[in-house]
């Protein structure tokens, strides 16, 4: 994303073709499809991944006969993004309550080390936050 343009002024077939690209890191137009749910044609992922460049998200390399597509972004700053779109969409700006949500909808419960990463992650977001 050249022009640091955000992912959430994509459309939402637009965000599942960069979901691929970003999962996979480069992708020709039949990976991006067969990725996909509910797939459009051929040409249209075409147009859209086209679209995608124009706008800024995507670049391509040749690779062979076709066309290979890679993300602009570094990938911190797509994860920073979406984290931030997630944050103040679903919960209200609240870290407190996306982390709990997140505890609650995991297929196991975190291991010790987990916690105690977790623990030192808290502990350093409250020393940042005395010294300003």
């Amino acid at each position: 994303m050249s022009k640091q343009q955000d992912l959430g002024q994509l459309g939402r077939r637009e965000r599942q073709i960069m979901d691929v690209i970003l999962r996979r890191g480069r992708a020709t137009a039949a990976e991006v499809r067969e990725d996909l749910d509910d797939p459009p044609t051929y040409s249209s992922v075409r147009g859209m991944l086209r679209l995608l460049e124009e706008k800024g998200f995507v670049r391509h390399e040749w690779d062979g006969p076709r066309y290979v597509y890679l993300p602009t972004a570094d990938p911190e700053h797509v994860r920073n993004s979406a984290v931030r779109h997630l944050l103040n969409t679903f919960f209200s700006n609240s870290i407190e309550s996306a982390v709990a949500a997140m505890l609650g909808v995991a297929e196991k419960p975190p291991s010790e080390e987990e916690l105690k990463r977790l623990g030192k992650l808290i502990e350093q977001a409250g020393r940042r936050r005395t010294r300003k």
